[in-house]
Formats: C-alpha cells, sequence, structure tokens
C-alpha cells in the first residue's frame, strides 16, 4: 500500500494519503493546510483521489479541503456530529492568528463500522467522539494501523476543554474502539509521531490514570 504523510499548516498535521499501487485509486485525509503541497504529492504519486476524509471538524484538520476537493474533484466525509464545524472554518481559524477558507458541504457522512474502499485496501470507520461529537479513526485492520486524528496521540489524548467536547466520552471511545486493537498495531495520530495500540495501553498516562 501507498503511504504517505505531509505535515501542514502552523499546527503542524498529519495529512495522510493513501493508494492502492494496482489501481492507483487513493484517499487523503484531513487536508489541513497548504492544499497545493498535498496535490502535488498526489500527482506525484500518480494517485485517482476516491474520497477526501475529515477525521473531525476542527479548522486545522479541514483548511486545505477546499482546494484539493476543487482539483481533485473527489468527494468529501465527515462524521454528521462535525459537519457544523465546515461552515465557520475561516472564522475560527482567524482567532488562532491563521488564515484559511471554509470548507464546501460533505458529501457523504462518516458512520461507525462503515467500510470505505480504495482499489484493494479498505478502512473500517471508528466513531470516537469526545474531541469532537463527530470524531473518528480509521482501521486498516489487514495493513495492522489505524489513523486515530486528534483521539488517541503518542502518551497523549485529545483536548476536550472545547464546546462540545467530552472527556469521558474520549477516553470510553478510546478503551471500545483502539485498546481492543492487536498490540503491534501502528497509530498514526493527527499530530506528532506514529506509535503502537501496545505502547499505548502500558505507558498512555491518561489511559492508565
Amino acid at each position: 500500500m501507498i503511504f504517505e504523510t505531509i505535515v501542514v499548516g502552523p499546527l503542524g498535521v498529519n495529512c495522510f494519503i493513501l493508494g492502492c499501487e494496482e489501481t492507483r485509486e487513493g484517499v487523503v485525509i484531513d487536508p489541513g493546510a497548504e492544499p497545493e503541497k498535498i496535490v502535488r504529492a498526489i500527482t506525484a504519486l500518480g494517485l485517482r483521489i476516491v474520497c477526501v476524509i475529515n477525521t473531525h471538524g476542527h479548522f486545522d484538520h479541514v483548511g486545505g479541503n477546499s482546494k484539493v476537493l476543487e482539483k481533485t474533484g473527489a468527494p468529501l466525509l465527515i462524521h454528521q456530529g462535525d459537519a457544523h464545524f465546515l461552515t465557520s472554518v475561516k472564522e475560527v481559524a482567524a482567532m488562532y492568528g491563521v488564515t484559511t477558507e471554509d470548507s464546501p458541504r460533505p458529501d457523504r457522512f462518516l458512520e461507525d463500522g462503515m467500510l470505505l474502499p480504495f482499489g484493494n485496501y479498505q478502512m473500517e470507520v471508528r466513531h470516537t467522539p469526545g474531541h469532537t461529537p463527530g470524531g473518528c479513526c480509521l482501521y486498516l485492520a489487514a495493513q495492522g494501523m489505524v489513523i486515530t486524528g486528534d483521539t488517541l496521540f503518542a502518551d497523549g489524548v485529545g483536548r476536550t476543554d472545547f464546546p462540545g467536547s467530552s472527556h469521558e466520552a474520549l477516553l470510553e471511545g478510546i478503551r471500545t474502539k483502539l485498546m481492543p486493537l492487536p498490540d503491534a498495531t501502528k497509530a498514526y495520530p493527527g499530530h506528532g509521531p506514529a506509535t503502537t495500540i501496545g505502547h499505548e495501553r502500558r505507558h498512555n498516562p491518561y489511559i492508565n490514570d
């Protein structure tokens, strides 16, 4: 499988590009900023993007949606619980001194258990609210990897001091949707380095508090 991480924007968001070597179908996850850089990578990899996915609706993860969607013609997917964020991206980003633009409306909603195919691969949606109401993780069982957005970080978890956040819901989602995964499962968060489920199960202070 083709797998590339591009760190974008002033908050260092991990944008992921996944693709099938045989069919050249691919997906883009969290194009938060610097859409030109993301589009260049897509072109260099020779991929046809079949969907753009937002793990959640915060501005730093969706700020590049508009231009990436325009260049790829792909549909946009986000959980219904976070769709309302997309119409105020520009306004919220400005509060943090960041210039960006609002996102187009989603074409489809992510749902817990939904399977998202691209070429010979597929991802399973795992709804993990808490950081935001519609936060989701994307699990690729056959590849032993999970993209965790801002739900789970290396030795940390997502912030829950935003309106609509819930620390209890976040921990419940991590315990029920992520911790049951095999120890060796590689976890790729929305910011910072990758980790493994086994490491977080044993060492993450928020989970083991």
